[in-house]
């Protein structure tokens, strides 16, 4: 731009040399004031582009790193404000250093061969004391040359380490040790992780399903042992009656042989039992006394004849 300039300048300048000469005589010196303003205007613009290009602004969030056209890409950065290079022989390359966060979705097979879907989600930044070194060797987009093929490669390798259910159940230690080797395989291009996770993990539809049909039998496994044992309950609450019922009668017959007015008391309870029925209801009933076991009246005389090897009770009236 500047020979440009000196170029215009000096065809501009031999145009008012001309334009004098033939007008003005030997005695005007209107062309060589003419070309002299003409040069200042030349060199004023000159200077105003160099000043322009010599200067540059590095925003908010951002590093630059300059390039020079004899020594190449110098190993200094420089930081946010105004900064001063050198014009046409260095020019500089601003850098983000900003957070920024890569997403990738990949399908791996598990240690029980088991096809899983997994999402890892990854916040970068690039290592500013190694700014040149990344410009030099992987320019601007970094991030996209390098990330994408590291965190397939280990979400693979973790996920092939593990069975499907733990993959589920120990997902902390899966997400720890994918955070782990890619944090070692990203510095190795001073790229620095400040958070790894993973997003979703889910497993294909024959081994979902799978998964749903071990755990109905399982409910109806666990359903099947709690009939059993409340058969077994039942059970053991029939035979405790049972042996209840027995030894009360036992009891009772021991009681009878032992005295006989026990059978008496008895029939006391029994009539006081349907006395008190009867009185509660509000009909009219007319019965045998000797059939509800309300005649209590003592018999005048009992005898007792025993035949047939059995213990027969008469009563006489």
């Amino acid at each position: 731009m500047a020979q440009r300039l000196k170029d215009a300048a000096k065809k501009l300048g031999e145009a008012g040399a001309k334009a004098g000469g033939e007008g003005g005589g030997p005695n005007m010196p209107g062309g060589a004031a003419a070309e002299a303003a003409l040069r200042a205007l030349v060199a004023a613009g000159i200077l105003g582009v160099g000043a322009y290009n010599s200067i540059y602004s590095v925003e908010a969030g951002h590093k630059a790193v300059v390039f020079n056209r004899l020594t190449g890409v110098k190993n200094q950065t420089y930081p946010e404000g105004l900064n001063f290079n050198i014009p046409w022989l260095e020019y500089p390359t601003i850098f983000s250093i900003r957070t920024k966060a890569a997403n990738l979705t990949t399908k791996s097979g598990s240690q029980d061969l088991q096809m899983v879907t997994i999402g890892i989600r990854v916040l970068h930044r690039p290592n500013v004391a190694h700014l040149p070194f990344i410009y030099q060797r992987l320019g601007t987009d970094y991030d996209e040359r390098i990330l994408p093929s590291i965190i397939n490669e280990v979400a693979k390798a973790v996920v092939a380490r593990f069975n499907a259910s733990e993959l589920i159940t120990q997902r902390e230690l899966v997400s720890a040790q994918v955070r782990k080797e890619l944090e070692e395989r990203a510095g190795r291009f001073n790229i620095l992780l400040e958070d790894v996770a993973i997003t979703h993990l889910t497993f294909s539809p024959e081994y979902s399903r799978a998964v749903e049909s071990k755990q109905v039998a399982e409910q109806d496994a666990q359903r099947a042992a709690y009939i059993v044992q409340g058969a077994k309950a039942e059970k053991e609450t029939i035979i405790t009656k049972a042996r209840g019922q027995a030894e009360s009668t036992a009891l009772i017959g021991q009681a009878m042989k032992k005295n006989q007015a026990f059978v008496q008391l008895r029939r006391l309870d029994a009539a006081k039992e349907i006395a008190h029925g009867l009185s509660n209801s509000g009909n009219k009933i007319y019965l045998n006394s000797d059939s509800l076991l309300l005649n209590l009246a003592p018999k005048k005389e009992e005898k007792v004849i025993k035949g047939g090897g059995r213990w027969w009770t008469f009563g006489l009236f």
